[in-house]
């Protein structure tokens, strides 16, 4: 990451400065994230996206990791729900917009609306010596911030990947659109719950990505949450009948009695 925005002062008497301190941090993180240049990114159904100047294409998940700090050694990650709802403000603010797609080009593309407030093809009210002091500052804080927040996201992505080019890639046509895809699903689940539904898939001797999708859905539906609650519900998918429709409940008086099935996780 290079270069530098322009920041402003009165934000001191903006309304975001009131907010709680994550509002400001969210909205910082995402004046630096976006595109400064337009470029073309593929989806998933073989199309190609235009992310625009001004425009940042990610997930809740992402940003709440990305926002995230330590406290007295303690990492702190704000829930996605929360940056969700700190997006919703900053929408109604008339600060950004949120384009959501569906069916196989489902994505959050955010604009930051008056982009180019925050960019200058000039030196105008600075001088070289502080523009220059400004882009190493932030050359400088972007290595931190890659050695604070990127380590331990990128290790579990790594790990995700080689169980998936391991067990399930091997001896099928691959489409370069599926790295794409689990790399949503890790934003969206996490690298426990998605190397979870992988060993299933594993198992049942699947190959490829579409496996893993329908138990993922089938998860999804049932309200699962944690690996454990990933267990369960694979004990009792094993265990009930054919006709058998009672849903999973991760929360419920009787827990599932294990069966001695080893499901990997």
């Amino acid at each position: 990451m290079k270069g530098y925005i322009k920041d402003f002062r009165k934000e001191l008497q903006s309304d975001i400065w009131m907010m709680p301190p994550l509002y400001h941090r969210v909205w910082q993180y995402l004046k630096y994230m976006v595109n400064h240049k337009e470029n073309k990114v593929p989806m998933r159904d073989g199309s190609f996206m235009t992310i625009k100047q001004g425009q940042h294409l990610t997930s809740m998940r992402k940003i709440a990791n990305q926002v995230g700090y330590y406290e007295q050694g303690a990492w702190k990650e704000p829930n996605p729900k929360t940056i969700k709802s700190i997006l919703t403000w900053l929408e109604k603010q008339n600060m950004i917009s949120i384009s959501n797609g569906d069916g196989n080009r489902k994505y959050t593309l955010i604009t930051l609306l008056n982009w180019e407030l925050y960019q200058s093809t000039n030196e105008d009210g600075n001088s070289k010596y502080t523009v220059n002091t400004q882009s190493m500052d932030i050359n400088k804080n972007d290595k931190n911030d890659k050695e604070l927040f990127s380590s331990s996201t990128e290790q579990e992505f790594s790990e995700v990947m080689n169980f998936y080019q391991a067990n399930l890639q091997r001896g099928v046509t691959e489409s370069p659109f599926n790295h794409e895809l689990i790399g949503q699903w890790f934003d969206e689940w996490g690298s426990g719950l998605l190397l979870a539904s992988m060993k299933v898939a594993a198992k049942a001797e699947a190959k490829g990505v579409n496996m893993v999708e329908g138990i993922l859905k089938n998860w999804k539906e049932a309200g699962v949450k944690t690996v454990e609650d990933a267990r369960k519900y694979e004990m009792e998918f094993k265990a009930k009948k054919p006709n058998n429709t009672i849903p999973f409940k991760p929360k419920r008086p009787k827990e599932a009695e294990d069966d001695g099935y080893n499901y990997g996780f």
